[in-house]
């Protein structure tokens, strides 16, 4: 037998609703606030996620899927949604249209790590793109967009968690500061940590080993080194946050994981899936269109996981989507009954009611068990007597109870139930 990747996960016919539920409510929000779908390649040029992502991190450094093909160029599978919409909104010439650009998409990433809780090669992302405006209301319309999506869901042992990480400028003296506390005990950390130490010191600060966390506990703070600018950004933000009743704590240690953040980074957090607990994380990243060929653009956006967050709703009883069910299981009984099933089955599909009759050839009692079995939410008996006189049996699953009801109203009666 061939087994599944390592890393990945079928999505079952008995789970589908799940992500029915979450991917509808995401595009529901995304539309109550002006966003609208946009759908990139999932394989891109690597150049654009090596300089859009960031060399030195995890991402570029450790987890791509890089492949050469038939023409000997090098190709990524995408490990994460922003710098293909960066390049899109470049390529496409989106800057000439009215800004700000509001855009979603829906989309699978892969990235090679060790598979946990939650996290996959292969998993799916509902994320946001918001770019042209440099203001802290974008900041905080982004942060409110995914604290709506994630409390209509269902999710309500969640923390907010905000930082600034400062702009080019400010990064120059913090990156000092830390490069001189840490220097006294690079030797004792690992080797990803030192390679940093020269290249981006503030990748440091994300790193996952204990040795390393531990070292890093009593680092400066980033907020303490913002420029004036950056300081009255950040303020402005949570200022912003407060009226709108979205409740935040500052976390200094927050830098996320990707280079291409500046200022505003933000992570939804939940104890419901053990330490890998962050169920959204974005930020503002102004240098990123830049970076991949573009003019100086400033943008603000985020990336969630689904398969987490369902994992996270199903750990919180907060899994209120209930399975798709046939409206109505159509069972024959005799020989005229049989030959005309297939036309009121198609009559009711073209009503608009879910209807399935028999594809195995089970017998009348078989039938009976199998609707009970696959949740119809009502049985139609149809026999040769019934169909001459233009009526139908119907039974409420539910409830048990059984009527008659004529057959050119058994759409309606279904629908009005």
């Amino acid at each position: 037998m061939i087994n599944i990747p390592k890393g990945t996960k079928d999505m079952l016919p008995g789970d589908a609703y799940k992500w029915h539920y979450v991917e509808s409510r995401a595009r529901e929000v995304a539309a109550l606030f002006g966003f609208r779908e946009m759908r990139t390649p999932m394989f891109e040029h690597t150049e654009l996620f090596t300089r859009g992502v960031g060399e030195t991190t995890d991402i570029v450094t450790k987890e791509m899927y890089t492949f050469l093909d038939k023409g000997g160029r090098s190709m990524t599978l995408r490990p994460e949604g922003t710098a293909g919409v960066a390049r899109a909104f470049i390529e496409n010439g989106l800057a000439q249209q009215p800004l700000p650009m509001k855009a979603y998409y829906l989309a699978s990433v892969f990235r090679y790590e060790r598979p946990q809780n939650g996290r996959l090669r292969e998993h799916h992302q509902f994320g946001v793109e918001l770019y042209g405006s440099s203001l802290p209301e974008a900041d905080a319309e982004v942060i409110a967009l995914a604290h709506t999506f994630l409390t209509s869901v269902g999710l309500t042992s969640l923390s907010l968690n905000i930082n600034s990480i400062g702009c080019k400028e400010c990064r120059k003296a913090y990156n000092a500061a830390l490069k001189e506390y840490i220097g006294a005990n690079l030797s004792d950390m690992c080797a990803t940590c030192r390679d940093r130490f020269e290249r981006n010191p503030l990748r440091i600060l994300d790193c996952k080993e204990e040795k390393c966390r531990r070292i890093t506990a009593g680092a400066p703070r980033i907020t303490d080194f913002l420029c004036e600018d950056c300081k009255a950004h950040f303020a402005e933000l949570r200022k912003l946050l407060e009226k709108q009743g979205i409740p935040f704590t500052v976390n200094p240690s927050i830098v996320r994981g990707l280079d291409y953040y500046t200022r505003t980074v933000f992570e939804f957090v939940s104890d419901a899936i053990g330490a890998q607990g962050t169920v959204c994380g974005g930020g503002r990243y102004d240098r990123l269109v830049e970076e991949v060929g573009g003019k100086p653009t400033p943008a603000v956006g985020f990336g969630l996981g689904l398969e987490r967050l369902i994992m996270v709703l199903e750990n919180t009883d907060a899994m209120h989507a209930q399975p798709e069910r046939t409206d109505v299981y159509l069972v024959p009984l005799g020989d005229a009954a049989k030959e005309n099933i297939a036309s009121v089955v198609a009559g009711l599909r073209a009503a608009g009611v879910s209807a399935e009759s028999d594809l195995m050839g089970r017998s009348f009692k078989a039938q009976m068990k199998y609707a009970d079995k696959c949740g119809a939410r009502y049985l139609a008996v149809i026999g040769d007597e019934e169909l001459a006189k233009g009526v139908v049996s119907l039974k409420d699953m539910a409830g048990g109870a059984s009527r008659e009801v004529p057959l050119d109203d058994l759409a309606r009666t279904v629908k009005q139930a």
